[in-house]
């Protein structure tokens, strides 16, 4: 019997205690991958100082009415194919849309992806530009006149929405 337990091979020639030490092995290095990802990033949805902008906003809805005074509206659509950007900016007085209109595409989370365009509407306001691919994502949705007399914003759901129109609220 003596020689039996010396012919048994060690513990770590098994192949039962590795399996079952894989399993806290593999949840021990994604917590440390977890971990350095929580802080080697910064987070970009905490806003610093909260008063001005909340101030700010005051401000912003002066440009909101003033859409809504223009009957403003703006249709978007997205050609991934072609990697074009297209659509048409719509007033009750076409004279209100002088002169090139910014777009700003930002990303929901991470501002260092967010996309600015300068657009040039034609007399009839349509407008095309080319554009890389958009990532999938949620994207908030800026259009104003390079002045920033008025603007329209919306939510864009990327490719789940291949087009969007915003339209300014009427009061």
């Amino acid at each position: 019997m003596d020689t039996a337990l010396k012919m048994s091979p060690p513990w770590y020639t098994q192949r039962w205690p590795w399996l079952l030490m894989a399993g806290p092995a593999i949840v021990l290095a994604a917590c440390g991958y977890t971990g350095w990802i929580a802080f080697s990033q910064q987070d970009a949805l905490v806003v610093g100082d909260y008063y001005k902008k909340g101030k700010a906003i005051n401000q912003d809805l002066r440009r909101d009415r003033a859409a809504a005074a223009l009957g403003l509206s703006v249709a978007v659509r997205y050609d991934a194919a072609d990697g074009k950007l297209a659509g048409r900016v719509m007033a009750r007085d076409t004279a209100a849309i002088h002169g090139p209109v910014l777009l700003h595409l930002a990303h929901a989370t991470q501002p260092d992806k967010d996309i600015r365009l300068l657009l040039r509407p034609d007399a009839d306001g349509a407008f095309s530009i080319g554009l890389p691919m958009l990532e999938r994502s949620r994207w908030v949705v800026l259009v104003e006149d390079d002045h920033k007399t008025w603007r329209l914003e919306g939510t864009w759901l990327w490719p789940m929405e291949r087009d969007i129109t915003l339209r300014a609220a009427a009061e």
